[in-house]
């Protein structure tokens, strides 16, 4: 979406404007990866853990991708296999345990991440 808007492009979303999944930029992750490894074994209850920062819904990822492109035309055209694909996965992970037993805490939510991290990076590609 984000690419196709900043080339000028229409993109046709193949989910539903409703449709939801876990998200996290980048340096959330690699911050989320060192904190795991850093952490003091004694305090981890888990061997895996889940981690995530937001969970926007594609019309909420339109609507950002809208106003830092105005001209962007995004539609959305669910495709019946991609969208049951989306369908089967959670709409947000639980990380508790990753913010109790090591303090994980995201920098980057929905408006941060598209605004100061995303859409930046992509601009910059296309300009």
């Amino acid at each position: 979406m984000i690419h196709a808007a900043a080339q000028g492009k229409p993109f046709a979303c193949f989910v539903r404007e409703d449709a939801r999944i876990p998200f996290m930029a980048m340096p959330d992750a690699v911050d989320a990866i060192l904190g795991l490894v850093r952490a003091d074994a004694a305090k981890l209850t888990k061997t895996t853990y889940n981690i995530g920062a937001f969970n926007p819904s594609a019309g909420e990822v339109g609507e950002l991708v809208k106003k830092a492109f105005p001209g962007a035309q995004i539609s959305y055209k669910p495709d019946v296999k991609r969208q049951g694909i989306v369908d089967s996965w959670p709409a947000d992970v639980d990380d508790s345990a990753a913010r109790a037993d090591w303090g994980y805490a995201p920098k980057y939510d929905l408006d941060r991440g598209f605004g100061e991290y995303l859409i930046p990076t992509i601009r910059k590609r296309y300009a």
